[in-house]
């Protein structure tokens, strides 16, 4: 027994002693900054009908050749152009008689992505170009040429509000904040006003207004702290 009684002392002995866990708090906080957006993408393109499908894909690379042109005319760098979307499909025509429906003729589609660093000339870029065949838009976005400044400072404001709430829940239920135990940044996010047209035709108007508005950057983080009873 007495062996017995020697051998559980040791074993309690060689337990390892757990500390208390501290208590901790962890809020999330939210940063917005807006800004005046310094670029804009805007996806314009080329549709195009005929009876073959050559036919039909040779106008639209005609077309497409000569909308193009304007742009560089307009100032748009080559590596501002780029090529988004080329399709050729054939149309088809019901029958009255209920038979099954027919090949009338082919639809070819090309869309490129546009970049704009001169806001000032958006307008007229967009006039430029339907006056020499675009006849499709598919979205017109604006953004940042650099967004480090911006979304720096949406970050110092996301941790100064986790800060915030943290204080005011500590000083609620009569504790203290400690040291801070973790930051995780939760994520980011820079909306952008939209001009969608769903791809729809559209005409030359004299001029295109254009509404750049402004852009909301957001950054969210999450914040642990140590309690001090």
């Amino acid at each position: 027994m007495r062996f017995l009684a020697i051998m559980t002392t040791a074993l309690m002995l060689a337990q390892p002693v757990l500390a208390d866990q501290p208590s901790t708090l962890t809020v999330s906080g939210t940063g917005h900054v807006t800004r005046a957006p310094d670029m804009a993408t805007l996806m314009v393109g080329v549709t195009t009908q005929g009876d073959t499908a050559s036919e039909a894909l040779g106008a639209n690379s005609d077309q497409l050749a000569a909308v193009m042109a304007r742009l560089k005319e307009a100032g748009i760098a080559e590596n501002d152009i780029q090529t988004s979307g080329l399709s050729l499909n054939p149309r088809y025509e019901s029958s009255s008689s209920g038979d099954a429906p027919v090949i009338h003729g082919y639809e070819a589609a090309n869309t490129v992505s546009v970049t704009v660093h001169d806001l000032d000339a958006l307008g007229g870029v967009l006039d430029q170009v339907v006056a020499d065949g675009a006849n499709t838009l598919g979205g017109l976005s604006f953004g940042l040429e650099d967004d480090t400044e911006a979304m720096d400072a949406a970050r110092r404001t996301a941790v100064a509000d986790a800060q915030r709430k943290a204080a005011l829940y500590a000083e609620a239920a009569g504790v203290k904040l400690g040291r801070i135990l973790s930051i995780t940044e939760a994520g980011s996010a820079m909306p952008q006003p939209m001009m969608a047209m769903g791809g729809a035709m559209f005409a030359r108007e004299a001029s295109v207004p254009i509404a750049q508005g402004a852009l909301d950057l957001e950054s969210s983080v999450s914040v642990s702290w140590e309690l001090l009873q």
